[in-house]
């Protein structure tokens, strides 16, 4: 019997260290905060460490708790993609982000737009790269509320039964108007404040359940022989081989083109711990190894499977952690393990509409307005910021949460796009603004195409739909990988053919 009366006062108690966390950080390393550099990247004097808890809690959120263990266990071993492409993930960031901090910290960038602009001289490229950001990280952050959700929903449910809709509303809102408020005053401080509880609370989360489920019911093996029986639940097929790898390598590319995961990279105080950060965050692929498996463990909990019950089958998924939690943990320990998944979406929800804030007032607004002050940037973006919170908020109490899952798939295909002018700029002058503007375009248009056409098949689970997009020569790929290829066949020929002198790319100055 879970004991809610206990879960929800320690689910409070802990949430309100939380809060004077978030609120402290406009005390903590004390700057000017009128200046957007210190309110958005904190002075960028992150260390190693604080750099490795953001980072971790900037790219380890609620959406991830909640559709990786739903994923595998509505679908199965296809969407174990999520370990591997980690594990190649931060590969790919110290190619890339080390070279990008640099150049940051020399010219004075806020955002990769910012680098865009410089490198190529193209206002038009430079705002088409900033919306891309903005509108791929708005259903991102919906997300992180739809995990959210699912946490007050499962939490609530043995007070209220089914009827907690109003009650988790109001919740999220408060919650929201908080978090507004504490990353108005204290920006990308409170956040790393926050971070850093959050992420030893999702750890304590991870780590408990595991030790504590592994030892009830024997271990792993009893464990796999508890899952369906469907053939492809712990196996591939192989008509499903070439979209699991695209998958791995299309999500390894993007990751780090996120805006908030630039944001955290530029908060860093040197070259050398932003690596030594980014060394350390495979970690947290391991914990993600873990938390997948909440996904096959539930199988062996009838209670648990009992609980899922309770909820519609299209959205049974998402409540696997927390049904996890509840059914394996005793209660106080459950309030401390339930807010970590909580915060888990309230910490990537301020650095992301702080990222998103940035890419609006640097690469749009004053773009037009040419006289903005430093102050002016600083005020913009954390009047932004908020909106963008609640933009999202909005979005998820308008629409289904299928709805806002399917958009972020599109997020994800949209991100990606950008490879050719942010990372490849980063080694290469070579590439014409012409020719990557309309490749851009080109692997948007494509990619969302592919998308609908995609998900007007029956090819849909659990409230998920798919990203794979059946090519008839490779069978199922990634949508995002094929976008990416039409987007930078477009770049090369079209660098190909423009004149040299049309279109040259400028030095990158040696400030902004």
């Amino acid at each position: 019997m879970v004991d809610s009366t206990t879960i929800i006062a320690v689910f409070v108690a802990f949430f309100a260290v939380f809060v004077f966390l978030g609120f402290y950080g406009s005390r903590w390393r004390k700057g000017d905060l009128s200046q957007l550099h210190e309110w958005a990247l904190a002075g960028r004097r992150l260390g190693a460490t604080l750099a490795f808890f953001l980072l971790g809690a900037d790219i380890y959120t609620a959406y991830t708790f909640v559709a990786v263990p739903s994923s595998l266990y509505a679908k199965g071993a296809l969407y174990f993609f999520a370990v591997p492409y980690v594990a190649m993930t931060f590969g790919v960031a110290l190619v890339f982000m080390p070279r990008l901090w640099t150049l940051a910290r020399k010219n004075g960038y806020i955002t990769g737009s910012d680098f865009v602009r410089d490198k190529f001289g193209s206002r038009v490229l430079a705002i088409l790269i900033a919306i891309t950001g903005i509108v791929a990280l708005l259903p991102y952050i919906a997300l992180q509320i739809v995990g959210m959700q699912a946490v007050l929903a499962a939490m609530l449910y043995g007070v209220a039964g089914s009827n907690t809709t109003l009650v988790e509303e109001i919740s999220l809102v408060i919650a929201f108007i908080i978090l507004a408020a504490f990353t108005f005053t204290s920006g990308l401080r409170g956040a790393t404040l926050t971070a850093v509880y959050k992420d030893i609370l999702v750890w304590l989360t991870v780590i408990v359940v595991i030790v504590s489920a592994l030892w009830s019911i024997g271990g792993f093996g009893q464990a796999f022989a508890n899952v369906p029986k469907s053939p492809n639940f712990l196996t591939v097929s192989s008509s499903l081989v070439p979209g699991y790898m695209t998958l791995i390598l299309g999500s390894a590319l993007a990751l780090y083109l996120y805006p908030h995961a630039i944001n955290g990279v530029l908060s860093a105080e040197s070259e050398h711990k932003l690596r030594l950060s980014t060394s350390m965050l495979p970690l947290y692929g391991l914990g993600l190894a873990f938390l997948a498996l909440f996904g096959v463990l539930v199988f062996s909990f009838p209670s648990a499977l009992s609980f899922l019950t309770n909820f519609p089958a299209s959205s049974r998924g998402i409540y696997v952690v927390p049904a996890m939690i509840l059914y394996t943990l005793p209660g106080w320990l459950a309030g401390i393990a339930l807010l970590g998944v909580f915060v888990g979406g309230l910490v990537p929800a301020a650095i992301m509409a702080i990222a998103q804030a940035n890419l609006l007032t640097r690469n749009i607004v004053k773009e037009f307005k040419k006289d903005l002050t430093p102050k002016g940037e600083s005020q913009i973006a954390k009047w932004a910021s908020a909106i963008f919170k609640f933009i999202a908020l909005a979005f998820v109490f308008a629409v289904p949460a299928t709805y806002a899952i399917q958009l972020q798939l599109l997020g994800g295909v949209l991100i990606l796009q950008l490879l050719p002018s942010l990372f490849l700029g980063l080694y290469t002058g070579w590439f014409r603004k012409e020719a990557l503007i309309v490749g851009l375009l080109a692997g948007i248009g494509s990619g969302l195409f592919m998308a609908v056409i995609a998900n007007t098949t029956n090819w849909a689970f659990a409230g998920f739909t798919t990203s794979l997009y059946n090519t008839g020569v490779f069978s199922s790929l990634y949508i995002a990988v094929i976008a990416l290829a039409i987007n930078l066949a477009v770049s090369i020929v079209g660098s190909a053919v423009i004149p040299r002198k049309a279109s040259a790319v400028r030095n990158v100055p040696a400030t902004r």
